[in-house]
């Protein structure tokens, strides 16, 4: 259990670090963005949210929280299996009207994303007390 822990505290990490580039530059962020509109990048993405999902459900019963990793874990999953079925025009869509909602959008945007991963290290670094 414990390499899921070190998994999960280094996706956490990730995501966080993703959204400090955002924050610091968010016009990077949105590049990096529209490289993954391509229709084998977006498989990529789906496999990632879906194993980064069942990685949330996995080191849930060991973290200090449960039930919302549980409800985390089950959403990515959720959000990566219907990834693939957007297709690349719609998710261009969705970069173009973000990207035009300006920086300070897509700051803000990228700050829950610094939230959401340090919570993620948060919950999965110190151990739940379990009966043993």
């Amino acid at each position: 259990m414990r390499i899921v822990k070190y998994f999960a505290m280094a996706l956490g990490l990730i995501v966080a670090a993703i959204g400090i580039l955002g924050v610091a530059a968010s016009s990077v962020l949105l590049e990096f963005g529209r490289s993954l509109q391509t229709t084998n990048a977006l498989y990529i993405v789906a496999a990632v949210r879906v194993m980064f999902g069942a990685i949330l459900l996995w080191v849930a019963p060991v973290s200090r929280t449960p039930k919302i990793l549980r409800v985390l874990g089950a959403f990515i999953i959720i959000a990566g299996v219907i990834t693939p079925f957007f297709g690349v025009e719609r998710h261009r869509a969705i970069l173009d009207w973000w990207s035009s909602q300006g920086s300070l959008f897509t700051r803000a945007w990228a700050t829950v994303a610094v939230v959401f991963g340090f919570f993620i290290v948060y919950a999965v670094t110190s151990p739940r007390r379990s009966a043993a």
